[in-house]
């Protein structure tokens, strides 16, 4: 499985942005669990939204609830993350990832980064405040 982010940008606090996740070549994102992680320079990779493949199941971190929603578009193959008023410290390099397996339990390591196997290149969020 190969993914691609994309969306990123240099906004202004208070605005939006649309990530996508997309997969390359015949793999459909749509049987797998999939989430987003951020690093910020100096910082550890840190959890921010996960959804699985089945209908129900998704999660976010506190620190963006309420503000980012992550959705699946299955006819164009990606996952989205729709981030509304966002903050400086949403800053962050964002990257997208995929559990090892097709169909498989929506555990509840939703936001360890050990519990996926595939990982794209991220897509630069930068936040002036």
């Amino acid at each position: 499985v190969q993914l691609q982010a994309s969306g990123g940008g240099l906004v202004q606090a208070g605005d939006s942005l649309r990530l996508s996740c997309a997969a390359s070549g015949r793999t459909f994102v749509s049987p797998y669990n999939m989430a987003w992680f951020r690093q910020a320079p100096g910082k550890e990779r840190e959890f921010v939204a996960a959804i699985g493949w089945s209908v129900g199941k998704i999660n976010y971190a506190e620190s963006v609830k309420g503000r980012f929603t992550i959705s699946r578009d299955n006819d164009k193959n990606t996952i989205t993350l729709q981030m509304n008023m966002l903050k400086a410290e949403d800053t962050a390099v964002y990257v997208c990832a995929a559990d090892r397996e097709p169909l498989t339990s929506y555990s509840g390591r939703y936001d360890k980064s050990d519990a996926y196997h595939y990982w794209g290149q991220g897509t630069q969020v930068t936040v002036s405040s």
